[in-house]
């Protein structure tokens, strides 16, 4: 195939695709460089029918090569090492909108790879990776439904920007959004924000859709002219029969089991109908020899029963599944302060999903180092989700974070970072960890709730209260319901996870996913109303317990003092190999951080060991004053004086005249070493010599 290549303007930017000379034995490959950054973006599917499976073997990474950026890996070994957290959350924010427009009957393995090949600090690989990957399989030949499209949208000043500069974009702008769909609506969005309305984020996601149709129409045009011949699909097989037998069968059995609320009950009464049925039906197509009824097929017509039970209650206005109408969110019980030990915890308990929240505070120096594409950078706030086997009644593998883990931990942290204190206001590193010990939908949200309220606990403070909710929708045709709050079973049988976190104010993150072609400005706007009402419903909730952070931390907590000092007496407080300082923290207990500004931290566990590490640094940087008394040690004697130190490394001469009013003939007739008086300085001469007196403050 020859070298074919499309170009276009987006925004500011020149995008150009190409596909052709390049990877040329994948299924498909396309280049796209969007000024300067440039991505490759490769496809391979399995060959032929392919297995049977109950699933869609899609699997999408996202590489960051350093070369992109014209850096050498740091570390051992000098080459990229696991995926960094941006590699694994750029390559779900691909996956994303792909995967709902393959259709439900293939399962062949899909392979996607998408790679950084250079680097404009200006332009963040994640969109052009995204409109890569699009194209590729556009180009592919697949039964890919698309393409789509992608954009970022940042909001200053009442403006909506595209593709905004990634430079200061976190400083400049009140939003950095990123939406994917089609020509026809929106499929994924993923956001950050600053206390937005409602309005401005759907006018955000509405202006980014908007936007991105130039990239859909060059796609297209990319396609058309490379002209891979389709792959061609098997015909489904036609299960209406075993459907009607089943709902016949097991139809009022499955009806009385979506009534039951405790979700466990619940489970097991669907396991046991699914063994029933597998049995009956299973082994009377043994006995009558029939091939087309597989276990697959059965357990195929038994999932679509399910989803017709639950959408067609909702549809119809019943009540789900827990008995609550679409707008009612579950109960909430909440507790603080629930470990003794830890700076800040909280138990948040909404339904069957529960959150154990746990706040530590540490120095800067246990901020993380990111070793990014674009440089490296410290980040002072870290959040951890763990999600184990025992939260949802299982067994299964405990270890290294999964890519939903990183995901959700993320969505989270977006929740908050916007009202997190700044380093000056609240010098302290923070960490996070979210501890998921039961599930039933939304436990990303249960974690916004649940850090919010460990944070104010642990005395952070946090410009206002954060809280998140998840909502999801239900369409058939022109019908539709959206649901508040949704259970797991409404988001496994549902056509969207829509999830919202912000301040009674405004919304700081939005994350939403469509399993269908897309949905309409109309059905986004019902869910931002509803998920509006239920967020000020949480956040009264928590409000109860605990409104605004605590003012005194933990008693285990640490205390962080911030002084300043002059930058050229840096070197004294730290003394020659480090020694006055390694000496002050041996004393006290403290330990000390001094930046080449003078800012000096000093971070103790006991309030008094900081305290007494302060007033030693204090005493080591301070100016000698003359007419000021202080009190001091008496070093050393000599014939005609002796040697008094008044400040740490600060030494003066009481000469023998001074020490009293009396003629005294022998200094050590009057002092002794080691002993404690107090002198007056008389005057410090040009060479920083300090002259004192011990009579003269007997005459002050």
């Amino acid at each position: 195939m020859n070298l074919i290549k499309k170009t276009c303007q987006f925004g500011a930017h020149t995008v150009t695709l190409e596909t052709g000379e390049i990877a040329r034995q994948a299924d498909a490959a396309v280049i796209i460089d969007m000024d300067g950054t440039v991505v490759m973006a490769t496809v391979v599917a399995e060959k032929g029918p392919g297995s049977e499976r109950d699933f869609f073997p899609l699997s999408v990474d996202y590489q960051e090569k350093m070369y992109a950026a014209g850096a050498i890996p740091g570390g051992f070994f000098r080459r990229e090492g696991r995926p960094s957290e941006k590699e694994v959350l750029t390559a779900r924010l691909i996956d994303r909108p792909i995967r709902p427009l393959f259709p439900k009957d293939f399962m062949n393995e899909v392979q996607v790879i998408a790679t950084v090949l250079s680097l404009n600090p200006e332009v963040d690989p994640d969109i052009p990776a995204m409109i890569g990957v699009s194209a590729a399989l556009s180009c592919s030949g697949l039964p890919f439904q698309g393409p789509i499209g992608a954009a970022r949208v940042g909001y200053k000043n009442g403006e909506y920007t595209l593709n905004p500069a990634q430079t200061g974009l976190n400083k400049h702008n009140d939003l950095d959004l990123v939406v994917a769909g089609t020509n026809e609506a929106v499929l994924m969005v993923e956001s950050e924000a600053r206390e937005l309305s409602e309005e401005i984020m759907l006018g955000a996601v509405l202006f980014g859709q908007e936007q991105l149709q130039v990239i859909i129409h060059t796609i297209t045009e990319l396609a058309t002219a490379v002209n891979t011949p389709p792959v061609e699909l098997p015909t489904p097989p036609d299960h209406s029969a075993l459907l009607t037998t089943i709902t016949e069968h097991y139809g009022a059995a499955l009806e009385a089991a979506y009534s039951i609320a405790d979700k466990m009950e619940r489970q097991k009464t669907l396991q046991t109908i699914q063994s029933d049925l597998l049995q009956d039906l299973h082994n009377d197509a043994d006995a009558q020899e029939d091939p087309t009824i597989t276990k697959s097929a059965i357990l195929s017509a038994y999932n679509t029963l399910k989803k017709q039970i639950v959408r067609g209650r909702i549809l119809a206005g019943q009540p789900r599944i827990d008995g609550r109408d679409t707008e009612t969110v579950r109960p909430i019980n909440i507790r603080v302060g629930v470990l003794p030990r830890t700076h800040g915890s909280a138990l948040f308990t909404r339904g069957e999903t529960q959150a154990l929240v746990v706040t530590t505070l540490g120095t800067e120096r246990d901020a993380q180092i990111i070793d990014a594409l674009g440089g490296s950078y410290k980040d002072p706030f870290l959040l951890h989700y763990n999600f184990p086997p025992y939260c949802v009644g299982e067994t299964g593998r405990v270890g290294t974070p999964k890519r939903r883990e990183i995901g959700h931990g993320r969505l989270a942290k977006r929740a908050l970072l916007a009202c997190m204190p700044s380093l000056e206001k609240f010098p302290y590193a923070v960490r996070v960890v979210s501890e998921i010990t039961e599930s039933n939908g939304s436990s990303s949200m249960a974690s916004v709730c649940g850090t919010s309220l460990s944070l104010m606990d642990a005395g952070v403070p946090l410009q206002a209260p954060v809280a998140g909710v998840a909502m999801g929708l239900i369409k058939e045709d022109d019908e539709f319901a959206v649901l508040t709050d949704i259970l797991g079973d409404e988001d496994h049988l549902g056509d969207m996870d829509f999830k919202v976190a912000g301040t009674e104010t405004g919304i700081n993150a939005l994350q939403m996913d469509i399993k269908i072609n897309g949905i309409n400005a109309e059905i986004m706007q019902i869910a931002l109303e509803q998920a509006h009402a239920a967020r000020l419903h949480i956040l009264g909730e928590m409000a109860q317990i605990i409104a605004t952070p605590r003012v005194e931390m933990s008693e285990h907590a640490p205390r962080i003092i911030s002084v300043k000092i002059n930058p050229e007496k840096i070197r004294d407080v730290i003394g020659k190999g480090g020694s006055t300082i390694r000496s002050i923290t041996e004393e006290t207990g403290a330990t000390i951080d001094i930046n080449d500004d003078g800012t000096v931290k000093i971070f103790s566990v006991a309030k008094e060991a900081g305290e007494k590490a302060q007033r030693r640094i204090e005493q080591i940087t301070a100016d000698i004053e003359v007419g000021t008394i202080y009190e001091g040690r008496v070093a050393r004697l000599m014939d005609f004086g002796a040697f008094v130190n008044i400040l740490p490394g600060k030494d003066g001469l009481v000469h023998i005249s001074q020490i009293c009013e009396e003629r005294v003939e022998k200094v050590s007739d009057k002092l002794t070493e080691g002993e404690i008086i107090k002198v007056k300085v008389l005057e410090i001469d040009k060479q920083g010599r300090i002259r004192l007196s011990i009579k003269a403050v007997g005459n002050d």
